[in-house]
């Protein structure tokens, strides 16, 4: 929340309001808008910029090493990757340079077309990446399996390792991982030792300088582990081994620049394409990576309470510069914009083929480092572009002193990095480890391309066994049967579901238990026609889910109405016309009464068919309470038989194509045949209705939050003083929960002032108990659009005696003669005029009583002794909108009296359940304002 404190000012000063860009921080406001074409440089980002560059740079040389390219197209990469996609990239604090993820690819291609036509590739692949980019393609390159996105990316790892460990035993790299993995042994024979201890020096840094515990740790890793393993192996070699091999980087003068492709056309065409798909694959799993690691960072520094002013947008568009985060004062980046960061790595890999380059990615190693260096905006990536070109021309003699076997035991690091175990126990997780395995065993033996196509192959077919697969059991329990359904029911499954339900005795009690999430049309009629003949021979039958509810009312209708910690979100679901059967022969009356249905229990659903089967409850099971479903259960007759009324099928609208079912509320032993509508509850059953909803679905989650707020008492951090307007949800508009907020409502979030409160005293009694007993922080004063007290104090005043509203009403009079005054300036909204008399008159309101606030005792102590805020806030109800005064306003700085609009922020907490039934945990809940 905002902390504003207002008072008086006059109008005549407004002139002294200092401008938004005149640089004043003004930390609880909101931030100033971006103006377009200024390229500012903070020092986080000077300093972030360094510590990439210094990592960077051995990078470079090192896959440049690994890919047996020129050395210098790894450094022209690198500058070329930070300027270019630096500036014109969708994802600000992204770092992008030559590929780990290319190496395989590129050294392959440089083998057989040459280094002059692999430049060209890249710029083919560049000109692809453009045009995807512009088609809004980013998003669905994302929609590949996890498993084999890693898979490839592990399997491109594995192959480095293979290929730099002979550069570490003092060898060459064979073409393929196979042959690497096969000469290994021969290598190991002629080993020399300068090499592998050179090596082993540069792993062993950089393994253990992370590690270093203590402040001596803390200093080390201001310098990157790469940097410093190549450094103290160059010094090391410099001293131990003057004659192993070392970087040699050749005269600019003979640089060679791309030329025409020359080969099979359908060759280079497969070439440009795999080069396109995995540079753009790590590019933009890169950026996913760094926007976690943003909101990492942010929900980290970030202490703001509920109502904040940042200003933030939520992702989806990137800023060229952040924007300020007003409760932490750090730095918010904007999510990233997929499609542009594509396009900008395809404008790189153009320029940097042009020039002779590496082909450019985005780099998961740099843009961790340059997030966690502190880096606020591009500035950062850019810069370090800079200082890589700026070393190509003035730091050649320093890098030609690097070893060999330095930077191949780095890129070996990197590549063995790319193996990451928490992808692999997410895969298995998932049981997608077939094709996780089957890609990278692909991408070792056939390479990236085919690679990838294997493990499409196997992804499909694992998908398609899991379709067709389906585990079908029966169990009889005391006379009950119980058929239980694994796994999605299609036409492949009903021959053996069709002999199960066969073998069942003809009148028996039966429960059908469907664990799936699909199920096609040819299983739906078999089980609908089953249900229909078993009920016709005197049988039951219950549709479950796996958790053994039944299943009684098509997901639509769950899907409708209230989430249970939200009873405000749709307020009508008490309101439906509800049916209850009519009294008849064979027929019981019962009054369902009200009952709010909810989604708690339901996952996401496809639309349901619209046939429906009425249910029974199971055999044996209590006689549940009589409401709105429909059942199959048989009636008897006069003549002591059973009969059954025509079953629809409403169970099985779950198991058709959905997810799990939700749990019913309510069944009963009547048919459609028997129900009659009636008018909607009234005022007192909505409320019966609505407390039990919340027994029955929110109690359980915030029981035990509630529980432990009971135990430690309150300690809310804020007072919140509002209109009593029943379209003012303050838990809602704050996103606030239980103990967050100590409430005080009123007719006109009024505050009396001390002196006129001789005949009430709880709003000055609330402001006592909440300053001095409790310590609230701040103190927030809220109106509201369309308020009736404003309407009241604008309109004639009723002749006779005063009534009690009047008499409260009085306590607005100051607000009315504050608006008439021509001695001060009026209250208005940012960026417009107030609409109307009545919206001039609540947002004046709010900035008078903030004064009457202020004269209160403990509000000025607390005031004085800076341990106290004071925030006044506008809602606009029609448009869903909160307004917050302008810091400073009226408090003698000579602020206008404006209220500016809150935009939506950046989430700063984990992203909420995909699940409708929404959070399930207490602490969560309660954020959600239950």
């Amino acid at each position: 929340m905002s902390a504003c404190v207002p008072t008086r000012h006059d109008h005549s000063s407004r002139s002294s309001r200092p401008p938004r860009s005149s640089g004043v921080k003004r930390p609880h406001s909101p931030p100033p808008p971006h103006r377009g074409g200024r390229f500012r440089i903070a020092g986080a980002d000077l300093s972030a910029s360094i510590t990439v560059f210094l990592l960077a740079v051995p990078m470079s040389l090192g896959l440049a090493v690994a890919m047996d390219a020129p050395l210098e197209a790894g450094l022209i990469s690198a500058a070329v990757g930070g300027i270019v996609a630096g500036l014109l990239g969708g994802t600000p604090l992204q770092v992008s340079g030559p590929s780990a993820g290319l190496t395989v690819v590129t050294a392959e291609l440089i083998q057989i077309y040459g280094w002059r036509t692999t430049c060209a590739i890249t710029i083919g692949a560049g000109l692809l990446q453009m045009v995807l980019g512009s088609l809004r393609a980013a998003r669905s390159a994302l929609a590949v399996s996890p498993a084999i996105v890693h898979g490839t990316l592990a399997g491109i790892g594995v192959a480095i390792a293979l290929a730099q460990l002979h550069i570490v035993l003092g060898g060459s790299p064979q073409s393929s991982a196979l042959s690497n993995a096969l000469l290994l042994p021969a290598q190991l024979e002629r080993v020399g030792p300068a090499a592998p201890l050179i090596g082993g020096l540069t792993v062993a840094i950089l393994v253990l300088w992370p590690r270093v515990p203590g402040r001596a740790g803390r200093i080390m890793r201001r310098v990157p582990a790469a940097l410093a393993s190549v450094a103290m192996a160059t010094a090391v070699a410099a001293l131990a081994a003057p004659s192993i091999a070392r970087v040699d980087l050749p005269s600019w003068r003979s640089h060679a620049l791309p030329e025409m492709p020359q080969g099979p056309v359908l060759g280079l065409a497969t070439a440009v394409f795999t080069m396109m798909l995995v540079a753009s694959l790590e590019s933009l799993l890169a950026a996913v990576a760094v926007d976690k690691l943003t909101a990492d960072r942010n929900r980290e520094r970030s202490t703001g309470p509920a109502i904040r002013s940042d200003g933030g947008q939520p992702g989806g568009h990137t800023a060229d510069a952040p924007e300020a985060n007003s409760a932490a004062g750090a730095p918010r980046i904007r999510r990233s914009d997929l499609d542009r960061e594509l396009r900008a790595q395809g404008i790189a890999n153009t320029v940097s083929g042009l020039l002779g380059g590496l082909a450019v990615s985005g780099g998961a190693v740099r843009s961790s480092a340059n997030v966690r260096a502190g880096a606020t905006s591009r500035a950062s990536t850019v810069l370090h572009g800079v200082w890589v070109l700026l070393a190509t021309g003035l730091l050649v003699t320093v890098l030609e002193w690097i070893p060999l076997a330095a930077l191949g035991a780095l890129v070996m690091v990197v590549g063995i990095q790319m193996v990451n175990f928490a992808h692999i126990r997410n895969v298995h997780r998932h049981r997608e480890f077939l094709v996780y395995g089957a890609t990278i065993t692909g991408v070792l033996l056939f390479g990236v391309l085919k690679g990838v196509a294997i493990g499409i192959a196997v992804a499909v077919a694992v998908a398609l066994h899991r379709l067709a697969r389906t585990r079908i059991t029966v169990s009889s329990h005391g006379g009950e049967h119980l058929v239980v359904v694994r796994g999605q029911l299609t036409f492949l499954a009903v021959p053996r579901l069709s002999r199960a339900l066969g073998q069942l005795p003809q009148d028996a009690d039966v429960v059908l238990e469907l664990d799936g999430f699909f199920m096609d049309h040819a299983a739906y009629e078999l089980i609908h026609d089953w249900s229909n003949a078993h009920a016709a021979h005197g049988g039951r039958v219950a549709f479950t889910g796996r958790s053994g509810g039944r299943i009684a009312e098509p997901a639509s209708a769950a899907h409708s109405c209230c989430r249970p910690w939200t009873p405000w979100r749709n307020h009508h679901c008490h309101d439906r016309l509800e049916h209850v059967p009519v009294v008849g022969a064979g027929t019981r009356a019962h009054d369902s009464g009200t009952s709010t249905r909810t989604a708690a229990h339901a996952t996401a659903a496809a639309p349901a068919v619209a046939d429906t089967i009425p249910v029974p409850p199971t055999t044996g099971a209590p006689e549940p309470a009589p409401a709105l479903d429909q059942t199959s259960r048989s009636t008897h007759n006069s003549d002591g038989t059973r009969s059954h009324p025509g079953p629809t099928s409403e169970a099985l609208a779950h198991a058709e194509g959905h997810t799990s079912p939700p749990t019913p509320e309510r069944s009963g032993n009547f048919t459609p045949d028997h129900v009659a509508a009636r008018p909607g509850p009234t005022a007192s059953q909505r409320l019966v209705s609505g407390l039990s909803s919340f027994q029955r679905n929110t109690a359980p989650l915030v029981r035990e939050e509630l529980a432990r707020l009971a135990e430690e008492g309150q300690r809310p951090s804020q007072l919140f003083i509002t209109c009593a307007d029943s379209r003012l949800v303050t838990s809602m508009i704050t996103a606030s929960g239980p103990g967050d907020l100590f409430t005080v409502r009123n007719i006109g979030n009024l505050v009396p002032p001390p002196e006129s409160e001789a005949g009430d005293h709880s709003v000055g009694a609330a402001i006592e108990y909440a300053v001095d007993v409790l310590g609230v922080e701040s103190i927030t004063v809220c109106g509201h659009s369309g308020c009736g007290a404003m309407n009241a104090l604008l309109g004639t005043r009723p002749d006779g005696p005063e009534s009690a509203l009047w008499r409260w009403l009085r306590h607005g009079l100051p607000s009315l003669e504050r608006m008439s005054s021509r001695q001060r300036a009026w209250a208005r909204i940012s960026g417009r005029l107030p609409a109307d008399a009545v919206e001039q008159l609540c947002l004046t309101n709010v900035v008078q009583q903030l004064d009457h606030l202020r004269a209160h005792t403990s509000v000025s102590r607390r005031l004085a002794e800076g341990t106290l805020q004071l925030h006044g806030m506008y809602f606009h109800v029609a448009e869903a909108q909160s307004y917050l005064l302008t810091e400073g306003a009226g408090a003698g700085s000579g602020l206008d009296e404006v209220f500016d609009p809150i935009r939506p922020s950046a989430p700063s907490h984990p992203a909420p359940s995909t699940d409708p039934a929404g959070p399930s945990h207490p602490a969560e809940l309660a954020r959600t304002g239950a």
